[in-house]
């Protein structure tokens, strides 16, 4: 069997006793995209947060193409190849969007503060290449005409898109998507869908964390669910949808039963 390129094994985050995460085990294999789902509280967002740095496991350790990320620091985690996006969507909105993807790329591109400063050969290269690539992602996310523009015009759904380009940066291996679609009108739902799709078509992989059910189940090969922190099922779409577990978790034990008495 061929190495995933994402591995997690026994991840596990306690809360003053709560078990928020309980040895989630899962494995995300190179080119495809990956749903993580579950009610609220199930533990989606805390998992994602100790993959990525924001937060400290308390037990486990994952992989990227089988490196060792387990402890490290966010942007060591991002130069390594793993970025992700957040549910708070974050701008400069001050700054032009262009500027916006130029800062996200200093971010991990490695440059000392010293040779920044001295504007040195290497940081003007640098800078000419994050814009370059930044009018690039503009235009895959459907932005370019507004890349001079201060973000602060954006409505809710263009900052999410922002957002995915940003993560795209530092031409990362795996790119978490944390609620993509959280709070957006259909028409943006649709627009992102297809955003993430030519992404996953250049060869990008995804984790997708989303309350919405059916975006996952449209855009997944693989669907991850968890509830109460531990790990309830994991397999394709077709199978998570009539997974007793899931149906139970989702809709409770008496929703469930109704349901598969519907023979849906």
């Amino acid at each position: 069997m061929s190495t995933p390129l994402l591995e997690v094994r026994g991840l596990s985050k306690h809360y003053f006793g709560l078990t928020a995460v309980d040895a989630l085990s899962f494995q995300v294999e190179a080119g495809t995209i990956v749903g993580l789902i579950g009610p609220n509280g199930s533990g989606k967002s805390t998992s994602i947060d100790c993959i990525s740095g924001f937060q400290k496991a308390d037990a486990g350790e994952w992989f990227l193409d089988g490196r060792s990320l387990t402890g490290l620091a966010p942007h060591r985690i991002a130069r390594a190849g793993l970025t992700r996006t957040f549910q708070t969507v974050r701008a400069y909105d001050e700054l032009s969007l262009l500027e916006n993807l130029c800062v996200a790329s200093q971010e991990s591109d490695g440059a000392g503060w010293l040779a920044s400063l001295r504007r040195s050969a290497e940081v003007r290269d640098k800078e000419a290449r994050a814009a370059a690539r930044g009018r690039l992602l503009l235009e895959t996310v459907g932005l370019s005409h507004y890349a001079d523009a201060p973000a602060a015009i954006l409505s809710y759904g263009q900052r999410k898109l922002l957002a995915i380009a940003a993560s795209m940066m530092a031409h990362p291996r795996v790119v978490v998507l944390d609620e993509p679609v959280a709070g957006v009108n259909p028409t943006m739902v649709r627009r992102i869908e297809q955003v993430i799709q030519q992404l996953n078509s250049e060869g990008v992989t995804l984790v997708i964390v989303e309350h919405n059910v059916d975006f996952v189940m449209n855009l997944c090969q693989r669907v991850v669910v968890l509830e109460s922190g531990q790990k309830i099922a994991d397999g394709p779409p077709g199978l998570i949808r009539s997974d007793p577990r899931v149906l139970a978790a989702y809709l409770g034990q008496a929703g469930a039963t109704a349901y598969e008495a519907q023979g849906r």
